[in-house]
Parts: C-alpha cells; sequence; structure tokens
C-alpha cells in the first residue's frame, strides 16, 4: 500500500478471523489504504475439539495495528475510531484482576457440548422462542456452560464477578481499553445473539436463558449497539474511541450497504453465509434458518435472517487436495469451462450432514450421473454448481419464511474471483449478482459502524453512496433448461441422504 497524506484521518478496523488477525485502514470514501496480518495457531486437543489462544490472538492485535500504520504513513493521531469484526461464537473466559483467561478459548467450530445439547433439547422450545435459536453446539452459551463446569475454579470465580465471560470482540474491547486496569466489559447486540442467552426482542439478556444454561449474570458482558463508543484505547492507538463492534457475517452485511428489508449478501469462504435484511421483523423459519440482529445503530434493532452453507471453497480444496484433480483453487474455473456443461454430472458435498433447509446429518457426500462420458471438466463444472445450487435451496427458503423476495444479491469473499462461479449463481437464482469495489465487506463494515459512532461518515446514505459495483452477472439460463436441471439436484439430493444410518 502506498503512503497517504500525513493530516489523513482514517478509521481503523480490526478483523479477528479463525486463522489470522489484521489491521485495515479506511479513508472517507471507503478505500482501504493498508492492512496488516497476523497469523494464529489452531489447537485441536482430540477430535471435535477447536482452541484458540485468547492471549495469542491480543498479542497479534498489538503487532498488526502499529504495522498497519507505518505502511500507511500514519500515527495514531490520524486515527478517528477503531471498530472490531470477529469470528463468533468463539468463547472465552478470563480472570478481571490479572487479564490472564483461565482456559484456550473454545471455537465456534467445536463440537464437544454435543452431551450438554442433547441435555437442552427438551427445553427446545423456550431456547428458540426467546433467542431465536435452537440448542446447537454451534452457539457460545453451551460452551460457556461446558467451561463453568469443567475448568477448575471458574464457576465460583464466575459467581463472584472476578471471571468475566465474552466473544472475541468483548475479549478484545476490554484490553484495548485498560484490561485489568478499568477495561470496559461489554459485547455487541450481534454477538450476544449468538450466545443462546439473549432475548431477541428486548436485546438483554434473559434471566430464563441464564438459569437454564446455569450461567452466573455477574460474568456476562454489557449488552451494546453496535455503533457507540465503548470507551478509549490505552497502549496501542492511545486516546483513539473504541466506537464499533459486530460479528464478522453482519459486519459483512453493513459493508455491502443492506439496509433495506429485502437486501441480502451472501460471503463465499470455505463455506458460504446468506443474510437478508428483515426489517424491524424477526422472521421465524420452518427450514431451520437462523433469526438473528443484523445490526443496531440507534434505538431500535434491525433483524436478519441468516443461512449457512457448508462447503463451498472446501470444497475446491477437497477437488484438488483430496482428487488431486487441479494444481490451484484458482484452475478449477479454466477446468470447467473446457466443457459446455456438467454432461449430466451433479456434486452434493454432504460430507458431514445436510445443513440449511435440508438438515440431514446422516446424508453424506455423492456424485451422480456418473458414464464413461465424463471426465474432470464436467466434474469441475458440477463442483461449482454444487455452490450455486446450494446458494438457491438457502434463498428459496428465505424467500418462504420472511415473506421478502430477494431481487438482487451482493456478493462478497475469495471465491467470487471466479466469474463461472458467480454466472452459476446467477443463472440458477434468475437474479442480478453484484461484487462490489473492494473485496473487505467484513472488515469495512466494522469501519462504517466506529465510523458513524463518531461522526466520521454522517448517516447511512453517505455509506450507501461509497458503494462501488466492480462486476455484475446477469442471468442467461433459458427457464426451461433451469427448472429441468433444478429437479436433478433435487433428485441427487435425495440420493445423499440416510448414508451415515447404523
Amino acid at each position: 500500500m502506498s503512503t497517504v497524506p500525513a493530516s489523513e484521518r482514517v478509521v481503523a478496523a480490526i478483523d479477528q478471523g479463525t486463522t489470522s488477525t489484521r489491521c485495515l485502514l479506511f479513508t472517507r470514501s471507503g478505500r482501504m489504504v493498508a492492512v496488516a496480518q497476523r497469523e494464529h495457531r489452531q489447537y485441536f486437543p482430540s477430535p471435535g475439539r477447536a482452541e484458540h489462544d485468547a492471549a495469542e490472538i491480543w498479542r497479534a492485535v498489538t503487532r498488526v495495528v502499529p504495522a498497519a500504520l507505518r505502511q500507511a504513513g500514519l500515527g495514531p493521531e490520524n486515527v478517528a475510531a477503531l471498530g472490531i469484526a470477529n469470528q463468533r461464537e468463539t468463547t472465552v473466559i478470563w480472570n478481571r484482576h490479572t487479564g490472564v483467561p483461565l482456559a484456550r478459548a473454545i471455537t465456534w467450530q467445536d463440537t464437544r457440548t454435543d452431551d450438554i445439547v442433547a441435555g437442552l433439547a427438551r427445553d427446545a422450545a423456550l431456547y428458540s422462542q426467546v433467542s431465536g435459536l435452537g440448542p446447537a453446539t454451534y452457539f457460545a452459551g453451551p460452551r460457556l456452560q461446558w467451561l463453568l463446569d469443567h475448568v477448575p475454579g471458574a464457576r465460583d470465580g464466575a459467581e463472584r464477578g472476578d471471571v468475566l465471560f465474552g466473544t472475541i470482540e468483548s475479549w478484545l474491547i476490554w484490553r484495548l481499553t485498560g484490561g485489568p486496569d478499568g477495561g470496559v466489559h461489554v459485547t455487541d447486540v450481534t454477538n450476544a445473539s449468538r450466545t443462546m442467552l439473549m432475548d431477541l426482542r428486548t436485546c438483554e439478556w434473559s434471566p430464563r436463558l441464564c438459569a437454564a444454561l446455569r450461567v452466573p449474570p455477574a460474568m456476562l458482558p454489557r449488552i451494546v449497539p453496535n455503533a457507540q463508543v465503548y470507551g478509549r484505547c490505552v497502549g496501542i492507538l492511545p486516546g483513539v474511541p473504541v466506537a464499533g463492534a459486530l460479528g464478522d457475517q453482519q459486519a459483512a452485511l453493513v459493508g455491502q450497504t443492506c439496509f433495506a428489508p429485502g437486501e441480502a449478501k451472501c460471503t463465499y469462504g470455505t463455506g458460504a453465509f446468506l443474510l437478508k435484511n428483515t426489517g424491524s421483523r424477526i422472521a421465524g423459519s420452518d427450514a431451520g434458518l437462523i433469526p438473528t440482529v443484523g445490526y443496531l445503530f440507534g434505538d431500535e434493532p434491525v433483524y436478519a435472517l441468516e443461512g449457512s452453507i457448508a462447503m463451498t471453497g472446501s470444497l475446491v480444496q477437497w477437488f484438488r487436495d483430496a482428487l488431486g484433480m487441479i494444481a490451484t483453487a484458482a484452475r478449477i474455473e479454466t477446468l470447467a469451462l473446457s466443457v459446455p456443461d456438467n454432461g449430466g454430472c451433479y456434486v452434493v458435498p454432504a460430507f458431514s450432514g445436510l445443513y440449511a433447509p435440508h438438515w440431514s446429518p446422516d446424508a453424506r457426500g455423492v456424485i451422480v450421473g456418473l458414464t464413461s462420458y465424463i471426465h474432470r471438466g464436467h466434474l469441475a463444472r458440477a463442483v461449482l454448481e454444487a455452490t450455486a445450487w446450494q446458494t438457491r435451496e438457502v434463498l428459496d427458503a428465505m424467500n418462504a419464511d420472511s415473506g421478502l423476495r430477494v431481487t438482487r444479491l451482493k456478493v462478497d469473499g475469495g471465491m467470487t474471483a471466479n466469474h463461472l462461479l458467480m454466472q452459476c449463481v446467477a443463472d440458477v437464482l434468475d437474479l442480478t449478482v453484484e461484487r462490489p469495489l473492494g473485496s473487505e465487506a467484513v472488515s469495512l463494515g466494522a469501519a462504517y459502524a466506529a465510523g458513524l459512532a463518531v461522526g466520521y461518515w454522517p448517516d447511512q446514505e453517505v455509506l450507501r453512496r461509497n458503494w462501488h459495483r466492480a462486476a455484475a452477472w446477469e442471468p442467461s439460463m433459458d427457464p426451461g433448461l433451469r427448472d429441468r436441471e433444478h429437479v436433478n439436484w433435487q433428485r441427487a439430493v435425495e440420493r445423499s441422504m440416510g448414508w451415515a444410518r447404523r
């Protein structure tokens, strides 16, 4: 990145992800002028367990923030505000007086809470009605219960208020604003909505849910809006207001300026996350989609409906690494373009079951329609089309559940560089698919939240004007062919079900 004028004012965003921590700097036009990144270690102590060292993540923050400023030729005095986007559901507990985590953080990928979740199933209606979430290992509340039950001294300390809980943004805000010396203990409403402990209507901790999960209220952070000055930095960026925080997928919704009901974005990475703005309405779902808080910038929350796809980019990685069909992930597009269609071949990537809208844990991946005509080009196209058809399934469920039809889809993430894939998505959705200029929707959303809180950007309309389309794909598939291919995809999905039954 090139340096910027010494008088330039920027907003900094910390993007704390599953594998690395980054700091990015953005100008008033939404242009990124610097980025610094540092990876952290992944711990997998036994099957089903996935952990991070929260102290290592904090050390990464202390390194990437100064590095980004040096890259841009700026100092802390140039930073108007700091926002945070974070990996959601990852759970940390730490000592209020020392700032030392009591155990490694349990990440969103971890499934050790299976038994706890099974025990919660008898009260599933309570969790769904109050928090909007059915019991699942995906969410932070069961992980917190596990930590309280298994880490020596954790429960006693939590009841005294000496042990604190937070998701990653909460941990980082506490450290940034002083840690043991007056650190602010808060969590933003989007991350709180992923704990199974928050009342989705009031956006406050639910005493009923805290009691049901046996979580002492004294350890919980205060729930705050996504755009608000929570406190000021000490140490790194001294005096700079920490003024925004969002879970990563909600941050992408904001970064893509999906501010009107019915607007939707899909982030394509290892998996894919599709979020649709549902306005003031909490949309229930018959297909297992997740109602959640999209963002809270004023007094009233804006809700969203979320659907996740387990395997998108990871399916391409499997095609590359396990099958050895391509040397690099980017080569799949060239290979898929070597054939005019899939040749009647379909890949259903139910490697660990089917997620929304099927929710079939006993499904397993299948390749159907194989004939002697099929070669690796057809398989490559079928792999890409699997992502498109999975997107169609989630979007169809969203349209049915919310009563708000999506009229165009904004996309971001690494897979959007694959033009054939994006054309496939447009074709099977029969919608315009748009990618913005700049690929950092998550980080930009965190910056926008912080900038709105301090007046760096005056309102959401200014943010809309910052959004510029870099690429668009229009549907060009014959409607009859689309319908036939959809039927074939559904037949392939049916054949994936039931394979793991004992």
